[in-house]
């Protein structure tokens, strides 16, 4: 039994859909919280035979397409309610996908990410430790990198300067759950992903942002005056690396010294991945790119580079070839293509794009 947090959010829904394809027992779980629009995070869970009618808070409620998947809306805060479900549930592995998300974000509430990424992953912990999971992989980010330069970005360097509370939040996941390791056996992977987008992404990413405005005829935010590069990573990509992970769970690195440590590995059972695509691209060649598919020029207005923000990433992902025999390959074109062509159905856009748009409520 594998319990999935974060399902109503964009890469937890993608790994729900793609494991209980694979015929694994899910449980899915969120909170569904207003950080960005609610009915994209509502029409997800439709897509998955959830209707949000039948939702009501700490209730397992069974797909109604998918007889091996049932979803609970539950605050990862709430210790006693998680508790409770894994008592019941009994799961073997947990993916832990939910939490607050947004680098800007975190500049404004701060408490957020305290709340969700550090309390909401304490309980986690506790919860695994105490009711016999076997595996807890869990989301970490590209940008606990911060102020790190040397590229490609390797899990053996040093992370330890963040620039925003978001990045702090996901290296202290790191730590916490080494230490969990380290004192119970408890196995943990952790997940660095670089920037992630594709169908049913988040509408706060520069891909969603950047075609809802071309396509109304309102111009985008160009920060760091376009002087940015990024290691886009499909989900598809993404989910495939996350579901190699779960039937990997780390052992335990007998090589592993203090002397020379490095902080992707131990001789507890803890491992610490990068998922990226290998292939960073230009922010104006990705921009380039949408306004290719779509059709239409962008209008730009050029910024600054934003607080929290990192001019560059890119993810070095050998021991992600060495351990699992796999590496993301998507090309950004055919991903974005992916996308508009999800965006134009879900937003009813017809192709090449119109402005004034109507959004509709269900996916599809």
């Amino acid at each position: 039994m594998i319990l999935i947090t974060g399902t109503a959010g964009f890469i937890g829904f993608h790994l729900a859909q793609r494991l209980t394809a694979d015929g694994e027992q899910v449980v899915g779980l969120d909170i569904i919280n207003d950080y960005y629009d609610v009915n994209v995070k509502y029409s997800r869970l439709a897509e998955a035979g959830i209707d949000k009618d039948r939702i009501e808070y700490g209730q397992l409620i069974q797909s109604s397409t998918k007889p091996n998947y049932r979803f609970v809306k539950l605050d990862l805060t709430d210790r006693e309610g998680l508790n409770e479900l894994f008592a019941a549930e009994n799961f073997t592995t947990v993916v832990n996908l939910a939490a607050q998300a947004g680098v800007r974000y975190s500049l404004i509430n701060p408490q957020a990410y305290i709340d969700s990424n550090i309390i909401g992953f304490t309980n986690i912990l506790e919860a695994c430790r105490h009711h016999g999971v076997k595996h807890l992989a869990y989301a970490s980010s590209s940008s606990v990198y911060g102020l790190n330069e040397r590229m490609p970005l390797s899990t053996s360097d040093n992370v330890d300067h963040p620039i925003s509370l978001y990045a702090a939040s996901k290296k202290s996941n790191e730590l916490m759950a080494h230490t969990y390791s380290h004192l119970f056996g408890l196995a943990t992977t952790g997940l660095r992903f670089f920037t992630v987008y594709g169908p049913w992404g988040r509408p706060d990413m520069a891909l969603f942002l950047f075609t809802e405005a071309i396509l109304k005829g309102k111009p985008i935010k160009v920060f760091n005056h376009g002087n940015m590069v990024r290691d886009f990573t499909y989900v598809d990509d993404i989910v495939e690396g996350i579901s190699r992970v779960i039937g990997h769970p780390p052992t335990g690195n007998k090589a592993w010294t203090g002397q020379t440590p490095d902080p992707s590995t131990s001789k507890a059972p803890y491992k610490v991945y990068n998922i990226g695509n290998n292939n960073p691209v230009k922010l104006m060649e990705f921009i380039e790119a949408i306004e290719e598919e779509l059709g239409q020029p962008a209008e730009k207005i050029m910024m600054d580079l934003q607080p929290g923000d990192v001019p560059a990433t890119y993810a070095n992902v050998q021991d992600l070839m060495d351990d699992l025999g796999y590496k993301p390959e998507t090309d950004i074109r055919d991903g974005i293509r992916l996308f508009l062509d999800w965006y134009r159905a879900y937003y009813g856009y017809q192709l090449g794009g119109v402005a004034g748009a109507k959004a509709v409520t269900q996916a599809r």
